[in-house]
């Protein structure tokens, strides 16, 4: 389990932290944080029990800000903002020396005009543009620039920038470009968040998780672990990924997904990012216990 990490999302949840973390666990993400205090007990917390902080942007909570960094935006100055946002959130870390800061790509997410996107969850219209609208080399353009300048802040504030797949269209599925600049820029890695990856499928036809994990598996830092059901509605967003989820009633199909992703890097580190709240003690461990059996024995 020392690649194991749990999420704290909005502070630094005292009761979360003493159920959910495990010595020898690898580390916490910490996302949202709205005071100082919070941070500092974080701090304090990985010195105590020797973890890594992970920081999924940004770590303090700011109302005037959308949460994500529009980095692929086609305006100039919006794309600058998202950079400077970016830049001031590194350097006010700093002091905690994060392993990793993660980022949402792309965004604004590039939609595929052929897809019913109506049940993906955005809470604002910057956060998308439609494919129709935004070409495919100035994707490229603009995620090129992205990474060189990524990899200058990697190695300025000795942190790994780490990107999270959002809703993902065929520049990123069909192409090797990603991949290529994933090559040539090994300080750059990213986040397969299965939870996400299993509603695209479902909503999107032309959408293969199982694909995309085995064209990416390679270049992942992390994995966003949780499950959900979807049947003829979408329910238990969030949920943890338990053995007794079974694929055949409509849940993700945490196993294979996994199994792909460890075939392709298995030092890939799992981020717990579910609600345990709505599970008992018991199964918390069964949860633990079962991800363990996957990623790390043969």
């Amino acid at each position: 389990m020392h690649t194991f990490i749990i999420g704290l999302y909005g502070g630094f949840d005292e009761k979360k932290y003493e159920r959910d973390f495990r010595q020898g666990f690898y580390g916490i993400e910490a996302c949202l944080f709205e005071t100082e205090a919070d941070i500092s007990r974080l701090s304090a917390a990985s010195k105590e029990r020797h973890f890594q902080i992970g920081i999924h942007f940004p770590l303090r909570k700011d109302a005037a800000r959308l949460r994500d960094a529009l980095f692929l935006a086609k305006e100039e100055h919006v794309r600058q903002d998202a950079l400077d946002y970016i830049d001031r959130e590194l350097a006010a870390v700093a002091e905690i020396q994060p392993a990793y800061m993660l980022f949402h790509y792309p965004k604004p997410v590039i939609l595929d005009d052929r897809v019913d996107w109506s049940r993906w969850n955005f809470t604002d219209p910057r956060e998308y543009v439609y494919e129709s609208e935004y070409g495919q080399e100035e994707w490229a353009d603009k995620t090129e620039r992205l990474f060189s300048w990524l990899a200058v802040k990697a190695r300025e504030y000795r942190v790994t920038p780490v990107l999270e797949f959002d809703a993902l269209n065929r520049y990123v599925y069909e192409s090797p470009f990603l991949a290529s600049l994933l090559d040539r820029y090994p300080e750059i890695r990213l986040c397969l968040d299965v939870g996400r990856l299993y509603v695209q499928e479902r909503i999107d036809p032309f959408f293969d998780a199982k694909k995309v994990l085995e064209m990416y598996g390679k270049y992942a830092l992390t994995v966003h672990l949780w499950n959900m059901k979807i049947t003829d509605a979408f329910e238990y967003n969030h949920h943890p990924a338990l053995p007794s989820c079974k694929p055949e009633d409509g849940w993700a199909p945490i196993e294979e997904y996994l199994r792909i992703i460890k075939r392709e890097n298995p030092r890939v580190k799992i981020v717990f990012e579910h609600r345990s709240d709505r599970i008992s003690d018991e199964q918390l461990d069964d949860c633990y216990r079962w991800i363990d059996r996957i990623m790390n024995q043969p």
